[in-house]
C-alpha cells in the first residue's frame, strides 16, 4: 500500500531482481511469439459454441469431428462442463446439437444414447432449479429460453424409432426464467431497432442480421457461433473473411472451436501485464504492442475485433503500457465512472465487477505513479477504489467476481492493485484479511482451487500471498508448498474458469499467470533447485 504516497515504479529487471536472462524470460519469449503467430487468440475449444456449429452450420468443414468432439466431453452423469448450475448452457447446446444430427435422418445408437443422457441431466438437475441460483454467465436469460424451446422443436419433429427412444414430456425452463426478454429482443430485431453492441455476441440466438456484416467483417460479436449463424443465412460467398476466419479456427483445433474469438486485445494485454508485474523481462514485437494503444482513445478499446470498448481491457492494456515503458493517458476510463465506481461497460452493466474496478486503480494507480501532479480527479479517483475495492471483501477475506469463477482470481486482482496503488487503513486492512483467508484455504496437496485444485488458481493464491506483508513465516511455508505443486508432473487439466457464455480457458493467460507466480516465487524459495520454466503449466491440458 502507499501509505498516503504514490509509489515510483522501479524497473523490476534492474532494480535487483534476479537478470533479464533467468529462465523465466524464455518461457516469456516463447509465449509472447505464440501471441504473435496467433493473433485471434488462444483459447480452449468450446463446447457450447462447437454445439452451435453443429446445430446451425454443419456445412462447415469438420463437421464429423465436432460430433465426436461433443460425444467425447459428455460426463458420466449425462451432462457436459463444469459442475453446478455452470453445466446448463453447454449442456443445452450439445444436446440440441445432437438432437439436429439425429433429425438429418442418422440412427446411430451411441447419438442416441448420447441425447438421452443428455435429456436425462437437463430434466433431473439443470433445469430442475430456481434462476436464482444460477451463475450469472452472460445472456443465460437468453440462451436458455432458446436452447430449450429448440430441443423441444426438435423432439417434436423426430419419427420413428429416434421419436420412440427419446419420447419424454417437454423440458421447461427453470423457475424465475421465462421467455420474455428472448421474445422482446427478437420482436426488436424484427422490427429493425438497433441493439446494443454487446449483443452481437449472442446473434446466433436472436435470429438477428448484424449490422455490420460485409464481405470484411472477421467475425460478429467475437463468437464462431455467431459467424457461423450469419453464413448459414447470408451465404459465405456473403462474408468471405468471416469464413477465413471460421475455416482457420477449424484447422487450428482440429474441428472444435474455441469462444470468445478473437480475443487478441485481451490475451495480449492481461499476458503482457501480468508478467512485467512480476518482473518477467518482455521484450514483445512492435505490432503486439501497437494492439494496446487503442487504450488512450477517447473510447478506451475492446477485448477483440466485434465486441464494444470496455473498461476492464481498457485498464489492462493501459497497466501493460506503462509497466513496458509507454504509458498513455487514462482518460478514456472517465466514460466508464459511476456513482458506485467503474462499470464494464459504458451504460449497459447489469451488475458490479470488483475485478474491474480494481484493474482500473491499477491504471489510474500508473497514472499518477508517473504525473504526481494530474488532474487531481485522478487522486480523488484512486482514494475512493481504495475504500470501494474493501467494501466487497467477503467476510471470509475472499473476493467474488462476475467475470470469472474462482475466487482466488478476484482475490488476486484486488489484493495486487491495493498492494500497489490503495491508500488509508481500509486498504491495508483488506489485504491483511485477504492473505489470511488464503493461507486458510491451502489444500492438503499444497493447491489451491474452488473445485479442485488447479495451477491457474494456485498461482493467483501465490500471487496473493507473496505480495501480502503479513504472517510471513506462515505465508513461507505456504509458498515453498504451493511453488512445489505447481512443478509436479503435468498430468492435471485446465478447467474452464472465465466467464463468457459458458466457462471458457484463455489458455495463454492462465499459463502466464502461472509462470508469474513460478517467477515470484522462485525468489522467495531459492534454494529449492526448482526452475521457473518446470512449472507444470507447460504441458497441462485444457478440460473441455
Amino acid at each position: 500500500m502507499s501509505d498516503g504516497a504514490y509509489p515510483v515504479l522501479a524497473d523490476p529487471v534492474t532494480s535487483g531482481s534476479p537478470a533479464a536472462d533467468d529462465p523465466a524470460t524464455d518461457a516469456a519469449r516463447e509465449l509472447i511469439a505464440g501471441m504473435a503467430l496467433r493473433p485471434w487468440g488462444q483459447v480452449a475449444p468450446s463446447v457450447y459454441e462447437t454445439g452451435r456449429l453443429v446445430a446451425d452450420a454443419p456445412w462447415l468443414t469438420g463437421h464429423q469431428q465436432r460430433i465426436g468432439f461433443l460425444l467425447r466431453g459428455q460426463r458420466p452423469d449425462g451432462a457436459w462442463g463444469p459442475p453446478e448450475g455452470y453445466a446448463l448452457v453447454p449442456t443445452l447446446s450439445a444436446t440440441d446439437a445432437l438432437l439436429a444430427a439425429l433429425a438429418d435422418g442418422r440412427a446411430e445408437t451411441h447419438l442416441v444414447a448420447s441425447v438421452a443422457r443428455g435429456l436425462a441431466a437437463l430434466a433431473g438437475t439443470l433445469l430442475a432449479t430456481d434462476a436464482g441460483t444460477l451463475p450469472d454467465t452472460p445472456a443465460l436469460d437468453l440462451i436458455v429460453p432458446a436452447l430449450v424451446d429448440s430441443i423441444n422443436d426438435r423432439l417434436a419433429g423426430l419419427d420413428g424409432a429416434n421419436a420412440e427412444r427419446l419420447r419424454r414430456p417437454p423440458l421447461v425452463l427453470p423457475a424465475g426464467l421465462g421467455p420474455d426478454r428472448l421474445r422482446a429482443v427478437r420482436t426488436a430485431v424484427a422490427a429493425g431497432a438497433v441493439l446494443p453492441p454487446k449483443l452481437a455476441h449472442f446473434y446466433e440466438v436472436l435470429d438477428a442480421t448484424p449490422v455490420d456484416a460485409g464481405p470484411t467483417l472477421t467475425a460478429v460479436g467475437a463468437s464462431p457461433a455467431a459467424t457461423a449463424a450469419w453464413l448459414t443465412t447470408a451465404g459465405p460467398d456473403a462474408g468471405p473473411t468471416a469464413h477465413a476466419f471460421l475455416r482457420t479456427l477449424i484447422r487450428d483445433g482440429g474441428g472444435p472451436v474455441p469462444c470468445p474469438a478473437p480475443i487478441t486485445v485481451f490475451e495480449r494485454a492481461w499476458v503482457l501485464s501480468g508478467l512485467r508485474r512480476a518482473g518477467v523481462a518482455v521484450n514483445p514485437p512492435a505490432a503486439v504492442l501497437e494492439t494496446l494503444t487503442g487504450a488512450a482513445g477517447a473510447g478506451g478499446i475492446a477485448t477483440g475485433d466485434g465486441l464494444p470498448t470496455d473498461a476492464d481491457t481498457t485498464s489492462v492494456a493501459l497497466d501493460a503500457l506503462a509497466r513496458l515503458g509507454r504509458p498513455a493517458d487514462p482518460a478514456s476510463l472517465w466514460a466508464y465512472e459511476t456513482v458506485d465506481g467503474f462499470c464494464t461497460w459504458a451504460g449497459s452493466e447489469d451488475g458490479f465487477s470488483v475485478t474491474t474496478n480494481a484493474h482500473v486503480l491499477d491504471a489510474l494507480g500508473q497514472h499518477l505513479a508517473a504525473h504526481p501532479d494530474a488532474d487531481r480527479r485522478y487522486r480523488r479517483a484512486v482514494d475512493r477504489l481504495s475504500v470501494v475495492l474493501p467494501g466487497h471483501q467477503g467476510a471470509d477475506g475472499g473476493w467474488q467476481d462476475r467475470w470469472h469463477a474462482s475466487p482466488y482470481y478476484a482475490t488476486a486482482c484486488c489484493v495486487l492493485a491495493l498492494v500497489d496503488f490503495g491508500r488509508g487503513a481500509a486498504a491495508t486492512g483488506s489485504v491483511r484479511r485477504a492473505a489470511r483467508w488464503v493461507l486458510d484455504t491451502q489444500r492438503p496437496d499444497g493447491s489451491w482451487g474452488r473445485w479442485a485444485g488447479t495451477v491457474e488458481e494456485t498461482a493467483y493464491a501465490l500471487q496473493v500471498l507473496l505480495a501480502a506483508p503479513t504472517e510471513p513465516a506462515r505465508i513461507d511455508e505456504a509458498v515453498t508448498r504451493g511453488h512445489a505443486y505447481l512443478h509436479e508432473p503435468a498430468s492435471r487439466e485446465h478447467p474452464p474458469l472465465w466467464y463468457g457464455k459458458e466457462l471458457y480457458c484463455p489458455t495463454a493467460i492462465v499459463r502466464a499467470a502461472v509462470l508469474a507466480a513460478c517467477r515470484l516465487a522462485a525468489a522467495r524459495t531459492v534454494g529449492t533447485g526448482r526452475s521457473v520454466v518446470d512449472c507444470g503449466y507447460q504441458a497441462t491440458k485444457t478440460a473441455t
